[in-house]
Formats: C-alpha cells, structure tokens, sequence
C-alpha cells in the first residue's frame, strides 16, 4: 500500500544504489523496430516527414543567421522529450520527464547557452531586450526588473511546464484505477472507457508538451541573434 500518492513517480528500483529507473531514457531504443534502421519504410517515412516540418518551422523561427544547423538541436531536443514522454504511458515504466531532475537538465543548460552566447556576442542586442520598445522614462528601471526576472525564471518555468504536465494526467490515472477495486462491474467497464481517454489525451499531452518545450527554447535562441 502506497503511504504517499506520489511515490509512484519515485526511482526506487536500484540495484548497488543505483537507480536503474533512469535507464529507461536508453532502453526505449529496443522497443524501435529494427527494420527502421535498416530499410525505408512507413516508420522511416512519417518520422522523415516529421523532421521536415520541425526544420522549416523551426528555420523560420530562428532567422536567417550566420549559424548553419542549429534547428538539429531543437529537433533532437523535441525527439528526447516525445520519446520520453510516450515511454511513460506504458506500465511499469518510469516517467524520467516527471522529475525537475530530467526537465532542469534539458532546459537549464540551454538557456545558460543562450545566455552566455547572447551577453558575450550581442551586448547592445540583450540590454535592448530588457527595455520594451515605447516604455516611459518614469518605468524604464521598473520594467528592466522585470525583464530581468522573467528571464532568469524561463529554465524553471520550461522544467516545471513539463513536469507538471506529465504528473498531472498520471497522477490522474492513478486515483481513478485506486478506486476500481470497490466498484461494481457495470461501473468498472465505465471506468477503464474513462481510462481510455484519459491514456488517448495523456498521448496528446505527450505531443504538445514536446513541442511547446521546443519551440520556446527556439524562441529564446532567436532572442540573442
């Protein structure tokens, strides 16, 4: 009997003190079939297709900049994330994008990246940034606190947006299969058609979340171009 709701999303299968709930940020790769590897096929074709898309939306979201290839890191980026997120909808498998561990990772050395890239390049470019165009004189200390702040609390915010997203629809699916067990069997044939949407819209949540992840962190590398 869990003594804590969330415990569910607590690494604690370890052997020799290492946790090995983490590995299923690498495992996943088994469950890709190997024809995808190897020959053209629908797989290939649709996740082709996929990264096309992401490359122009994502090439057109950058600009036009002296720096050739970045949209691969934002595509990796959306890929890690997709790939995670859909592993945690399977049983017994851990959620590593659940945990601020996993989603700080990714999104605190990209914005330090975006930072340090921005301030050393671009020094006139970032402190326009901290002055919206058209503020009064009297707000000009006033709003450049607040830019200051907004900026500093995006890795958190990217992290937590995740996070949240992730433990919301499982910690939802969790209450409603806890209370199945004292249910009629009409009730319960309702309950796992509940469930089905529930796992239907968690599969979209996956999605949109990797995308959103993506697409902000393109945003705020076009900032310091």
């Amino acid at each position: 009997m869990m003594t804590n709701l969330f415990s569910i999303f607590d690494p604690s299968t370890n052997i020799f003190n290492l946790s090995l709930n983490w590995m299923s940020t690498l495992i996943g790769i088994m469950f890709i079939p190997m024809s995808f590897w190897l020959i053209p096929n629908r797989h290939m074709i649709l996740w082709n297709t996929i990264i096309n898309k992401l490359h122009n939306e994502f090439k057109i979201l950058i600009g036009n900049n002296k720096t050739n290839g970045t949209t691969i890191v934002f595509i990796s980026l959306f890929t890690l994330i997709i790939f995670n997120n859909f592993l945690g909808i399977f049983p017994y498998i851990f959620t590593s994008t659940s945990h601020l561990t996993m989603s700080l990772s990714i999104s605190l050395p990209l914005w330090l990246t975006f930072m340090i890239y921005g301030w050393l390049n671009n020094n006139e470019h970032m402190f326009s940034h901290l002055i919206p165009q058209g503020t009064p004189k009297i707000l000009m200390s006033f709003m450049v606190l607040i830019e200051t702040i907004s900026n500093i609390i995006r890795p958190g915010t990217l992290a937590v947006r995740l996070t949240a997203n992730m433990i919301a629809g499982h910690l939802l699916l969790t209450l409603l299969s806890s209370t199945g067990i004292n249910m009629p069997l009409i009730m319960v044939n309702f309950l796992i058609f509940i469930q089905i949407l529930l796992l239907t819209l968690e599969s979209a949540v996956a999605i949109i979340q990797s995308y959103v992840i993506s697409v902000l962190s393109t945003l705020y590398s076009s900032e310091v171009n």
